[in-house]
């Protein structure tokens, strides 16, 4: 009896340990930076952001998430009033890879894995060499349900929305509600 006691506690024990392993090794995804220095953690919360719009863009569909700063600033005709946005103004917007809803009765588009998540923030000093405008990426894995940041997100970021720069840099519209 003392033996199958012996036992029992020793298997308890490495279970433990194998446990504890995972739940070690999850990660914390608000400790990411993107090289430009972007952190997940500069948007803690976002998940509970007012929407701003949804997109879609071939293979995925995106909603696109603001903070309150972001939500005024859309609020008091920015950017069509021709200011830009204020410093402090956020934007998070979550890809997950489209998929058919399996009980709408019709062909509706739902979201299905994740596939990555991508920030905006205006700190005017901070990014002076992006129009204002500090952007990452963090693509994430769903096989190992981790994130990670995805190359020179300032530059590329900067890049791509000079073709919005007659709106501050932001291509997503504000909704009517």
């Amino acid at each position: 009896m003392t033996k199958i006691r012996s036992l029992l506690t020793g298997a308890a024990a490495v279970a433990l340990v194998v446990m504890g392993g995972r739940a070690m090794t999850a990660q914390d995804k608000y400790t990411l930076q993107a090289p430009n220095g972007l952190a997940f953690s500069d948007f803690r919360g976002f998940e509970s952001w007012q929407t701003i719009s949804v997109s879609h863009a071939e293979e995925t569909i995106e909603v696109i998430l603001g903070n309150p700063a972001m939500i005024d600033a859309f609020l008091a005709g920015i950017p069509g009033n021709g200011k830009p946005f204020p410093d402090g103004a956020k934007m998070a917007k979550i890809h997950w890879n489209a998929k058919k809803s399996e009980d709408a009765p019709s062909p509706t588009t739902v979201p299905g894995t994740l596939h990555d998540i991508d920030f905006m923030e205006k700190d005017s000093k901070r990014f002076s060499d992006t129009h204002g405008w500090g952007y990452s990426e963090f693509d994430y894995d769903s096989a190992s349900d981790t994130f990670k940041p995805l190359g020179d997100d300032a530059k590329c970021g900067a890049a791509c929305h000079e073709l919005a720069a007659a709106k501050d840099y932001v291509f997503t519209v504000y909704g009517k509600r």
